[in-house]
């Protein structure tokens, strides 16, 4: 049995045009992607470009569906998460080609379950070293991909 939540529980809602911004940035990001993809050629770029044609169209999807659509809730200090969230991955994606791919997912996983998910000590530090060393044999021991690594 779901619930739906209380109006007065909601944050309030943003102007219609927040829509539409939106798609446009889900637009730019597949672009970004598309250009970074061709760069790395054929092999290496088709699933990033695949991504960013599926981002550009979802996008154009947004877009056109933006006047119809509810307006989207206004960002409050709850949206302070999601940044938090991204600023982690950016700076993950910044670090994995100096100092290898263990470390920071180690450090990611353990900052988003500890500080974003509110999980307790000993269930943060288990769930990241579990995953970072069910990644290690996956990437690195299983299916030998090139990626950067420490060991």
């Amino acid at each position: 049995m779901t619930t739906e939540p209380v109006e007065e529980d909601r944050p309030p809602l943003a102007d219609p045009a927040a829509n539409l911004i939106a798609a446009a940035l889900v637009v730019v990001l597949g672009g970004v992607a598309i250009a970074g993809a061709r760069s790395l050629g054929p092999g290496p770029g088709t699933w990033p470009m695949t991504v960013g044609f599926v981002l550009v169209l979802l996008g154009l999807v947004l877009a056109a569906r933006a006047r119809r659509d509810e307006p989207p809730e206004r960002f409050t200090s709850g949206s302070l998460l999601v940044v938090a969230a991204v600023t982690g991955m950016i700076a993950y994606v910044a670090v994995i080609a100096t100092i290898g791919f263990e470390i920071p997912t180690l450090l990611l996983a353990f900052v988003w379950l500890r500080f974003l998910g509110r999980e307790t000590w000993r269930t943060s530090i288990a769930v990241s070293l579990g995953a970072t060393v069910v990644f290690y044999a996956l990437f690195v021991g299983a299916l030998d991909v090139t990626i950067p690594h420490l060991f």
